[in-house]
């Protein structure tokens, strides 16, 4: 296998791209996510402390915004929703919101994590899968 595909392999591999796996750091329980090999606050203290989490995958909207001039990969979603989104679990990460109106979104909204279609590299590309939000009904 080439270079390119090896590192497309690695990259499909990640945990934290198709389920939502985050890092505890033993030492002073803060959760992160995407997983962390050492603990920003702990620093050293934190090595050999830092632990696999799975996410549940449910938070709320703390910020968002309406994409309409999309990257070339997103063009045919567009106008999309991107969310500032906190977990339940305490991090806070950058997410899109599917099968939702703009109109419908507000701060506070409880969301979901859902598997889905993020990208594809060109037409006979790889398809990239990971999480997008729905809202929690």
């Amino acid at each position: 296998m080439n270079k390119l595909g090896e590192l497309s392999r690695m990259w499909r591999e990640m945990d934290h791209r198709y389920r939502m796996v985050g890092e505890k750091c033993m030492n002073c329980e803060k959760i992160y996510f995407p997983p962390r090999d050492i603990c920003p606050i702990c620093h050293r203290d934190s090595i050999g402390k830092m632990q696999d989490i799975e996410m549940k995958g449910n938070g709320e909207v703390v910020s968002f915004t309406i994409v309409h001039d999309a990257p070339p990969a997103f063009s045919r979603q567009r106008p999309y929703i991107l969310a500032i989104i906190k977990l339940d679990e305490g991090p806070v990460i950058t997410g899109q919101i599917v099968d939702a109106e703009p109109s419908e979104i507000e701060i506070g909204m409880k969301l979901r994590s859902v598997f889905r279609k993020i990208s594809e590299d060109g037409p006979a590309g790889i398809i990239h899968y990971g999480y997008k939000f729905v809202k929690d009904i």
